[in-house]
């Protein structure tokens, strides 16, 4: 997976910041994105090896430029004898324990989306020192410039990589499977359609037998990644009974399996993060991105924002509530009236928009503790007929 997809926007999805114009906290903000300008600001372009460093004073003056290894001895070493300073840097592999390791010396540390950050990407004159300059200088002129993420807590981060290392199982036996099917179909022969469950028992007297010493020790392998997916999956049940109850009000919803409900309770990490269940949509990046000029207002693409993984899991889940198996639902009346509408990509456009209204309703039950009605909506329409 994308290291992006550990990482959470909160620009505009973060509930700190108020929105009532008479309030103390919006005259203030919050500290991170406050106006004040510091008495010292330090950007630092991180590296897998070495980080490159800059450091402006309170009049914007270069004070001192440096290269560190990128460890946590030399971090302490370079940054520990200053005062208090705001320092930025982007996100990528090593933000989360640079970001510990600086606000323990106590310092103000800005995770900038690097994403966003057009001015550094998109220089004809790009450097690792020239990097570093820039990101000093917009946590100095404005925070909100840089972007800032939410990084989320140790203890999720550790709880997400059991989903990281099942679904790295999965794929490794989904790509063996196609392996296997590709050998004995240039032997000339096809195997037949069956779960990946039963893959092995269901295809092994159709091996040729002039291929069984190259298919049998793959189907080995096979058998035994479907026992480490049994265990992740009794895992994960056994991590959301235990120790994230609320994913029982995501479960509610036909086709929400224990895999999905705990991949979106970590993901959104606290649902009170979100002023508004319909932010939850965009986060995720099934929101249209906009390119407004004007009188100009194309039709886009989803913005593909947010956690792959998670969104992945979404329009599967749609797939099945708007599918043959699909139990009747007010999601599943609205996506198949959508595909009915016709055109080339109806049944797609269907599909992005019922995995959308999934992720709003998602957030709804858990921030509510709501109990789901499949046909709420139908039963009040004809009430009111």
């Amino acid at each position: 997976m994308l290291i992006s997809s550990q990482l959470e926007t909160h620009s505009k999805c973060k509930k700190e910041p108020a929105v009532k114009k008479h309030s103390k906290k919006t005259e203030q903000g919050p500290k991170t994105l406050c106006p004040e300008q510091p008495e010292s600001t330090i950007g630092i372009d991180v590296g897998d090896r070495y980080s490159h460093y800059c450091q402006l004073d309170a009049a914007g003056e270069i004070v001192k430029r440096g290269r560190i290894p990128s460890t946590q001895a030399a971090l302490e070493k370079e940054l520990g004898q200053i005062g208090r300073a705001r320092i930025a840097i982007e996100t990528g592999t090593h933000c989360h324990w640079m970001n510990e390791v600086l606000q323990g010396l106590g310092h103000e540390v800005i995770v900038a989306d690097a994403r966003e950050l057009k001015s550094i990407s998109g220089s004809h004159r790009k450097n690792d020192a020239r990097d570093a300059e820039q990101l000093a200088r917009l946590a100095r002129a404005d925070v909100r410039l840089l972007h800032p993420v939410h990084l989320r807590e140790r203890k999720t981060r550790q709880d997400r990589s059991v989903l990281r290392a099942r679904e790295a199982v999965v794929e490794a036996r989904t790509q063996l499977i196609c392996a296997i099917r590709g050998m004995v179909k240039a032997d000339g022969t096809r195997l037949k359609k069956c779960s990946t469950e039963a893959f092995v028992e269901g295809v092994r007297e159709a091996i040729p037998a002039g291929m069984r010493r190259a298919v049998e020790p793959l189907l080995e392998v096979l058998k035994e990644l479907n026992g480490k997916i049994r265990a992740y999956d009794e895992l994960v049940e056994r991590m959301g009974q235990e120790e994230y109850p609320e994913t029982k009000l995501l479960r509610q919803v036909a086709g929400v399996g224990p895999v999905t409900a705990l991949y979106y309770r970590l993901t959104l990490e606290d649902a009170e993060r979100f002023q508004h269940s319909r932010d939850v949509g965009a986060y995720l990046g099934l929101a249209p991105k906009q390119q407004e000029s004007g009188e100009s207002a194309p039709q886009l693409r989803i913005s593909k924002a947010g956690d792959e993984g998670l969104r992945r899991l979404l329009v599967s889940c749609a797939h099945y509530i708007l599918g043959p198996f699909g139990p009747d639902s007010d999601l599943r009346r609205w996506g198949l009236k959508l595909a009915s509408r016709g055109g080339k990509n109806a049944k797609k456009r269907a599909v992005v928009g019922v995995a959308r209204k999934l992720a709003v309703l998602l957030h709804r039950l858990w921030a509510n503790g709501e109990v789901y009605e499949a046909l709420r909506g139908s039963k009040a329409s004809t009430v009111a007929a």
